[in-house]
């Protein structure tokens, strides 16, 4: 038999009556320590409640899986982590192999810094984007930045959960991982990151110490936050309700406001981009087929396409805006063809 057990974001002192009593029982219980901290205190008490076998699994241990799965094999074997079992791939991984090998598994679900944390930030659960994690390595931003980009697309929210080394207890600071965001930003250039944009930095969720400071990064990456772990929600689309939650539940530096207005796809970019030049050189171009009337269709319908451009990202087609504008860059380069101009100018 194979428990897998959340702990929730409080920690022991939210433990059930269900979950003291599989740790009793059980024969050999490991403590997961690599996706959350564990202070040395919460470890003894657990080891307190548990009469069998107690172990501390590192992240190695778990990936492997080995002696887990031979141990719930022929023993009744635990698996306890902070928050929810699941929320850490490794262990559904685990999970998927112990089922693979015919041992029965059994679960108690508890909250996780996912499920806890948007709510008391003052935000709607429903709204959370692709959920990304920063680590303290400039060459690695690039997936984080384009998970924000496409979730302020959709209006929604950005979850960040911040590196966490068990080996070194490390974690990253919110100050680190806000400078972080700007460097790329920086790089990058896409418009999506800025001194302006609004978060929330979310410190100790569940302990009694919790902190949640909200504001402009250029406000927030001066301040302290304290002891970690710490998380940081980048909101997109704000309702009122959410508004008045956040400037309610958090502290407050700045007004809060939505991320996602200004954010613009690349359909749009490119649009914005092309239908001045494209519309810049049929003018150039047109003087020198002024007599030719065998190519007004030509210019009529450069023209045409370049107006059809703009009304369809209006209207919200955006695939046929791009397909526009193409069409009208392609006949206007083969206008300057025609004359011997280099359609690149």
């Amino acid at each position: 038999m194979l428990w897998f057990i959340g702990l929730g974001v409080s920690g022991i002192s939210e433990l059930s009556d269900r979950t003291i009593s599989v740790l009793k029982d059980a024969e050999v219980v490991y403590l997961e320590s690599f996706t959350s901290p564990i202070s040395e205190t919460e470890k003894e008490q657990l080891e307190n409640i548990c009469d069998g076998e107690f172990k501390i699994a590192k992240r190695w241990l778990v990936e492997d899986g080995t002696e887990i799965l031979d141990n719930a094999q022929k023993r009744e074997t635990v698996l306890i982590s902070y928050g929810d079992p699941y929320i850490a791939t490794t262990h559904l991984e685990l999970k998927t192999r112990a089922i693979r090998d015919n041992i029965e598994t059994k679960t108690i679900h508890s909250s996780s810094i996912v499920s806890s944390l948007i709510g008391e930030v003052g935000l709607h659960y429903y709204k959370i984007g692709k959920i990304l994690t920063i680590m303290n390595d400039s060459k690695s931003m690039i997936t984080p930045y384009n998970t924000i980009f496409h979730n302020l697309l959709n209006k929604a929210h950005s979850l960040i959960l911040l590196e966490y080394n068990e080996d070194k207890s490390f974690f990253l600071s919110p100050q680190n991982a806000m400078s972080l965001l700007l460097d790329v930003e920086n790089t990058q250039n896409g418009k999506i990151i800025s001194p302006d944009t609004f978060v929330i930095v979310a410190s100790r969720i569940g302990k009694n110490d919790q902190k949640i400071i909200s504001g402009k990064i250029s406000n927030l990456i001066k301040k302290e936050f304290g002891e970690p772990p710490h998380s940081i929600v980048i909101p997109g689309s704000l309702h009122f309700t959410e508004s008045d939650a956040v400037k309610m539940v958090t502290e407050c530096l700045d007004e809060p406001f939505d991320n996602s207005t200004s954010i613009k796809d690349i359909s749009e970019k490119m649009i914005e981009k092309y239908v001045p030049m494209v519309r810049d050189a049929l003018n150039e171009i047109k003087p020198h087929y002024e007599n030719l009337k065998e190519y007004d269709d030509v210019l009529i319908n450069a023209k045409l396409y370049i107006d059809d451009a703009e009304n369809f990202l209006k209207e919200g087609k955006k695939e046929y805006a791009v397909l526009s504008i193409g069409y009208a860059d392609g006949l206007v380069d083969a206008l300057r063809i025609a004359k011997g101009f280099d359609p690149k100018m």
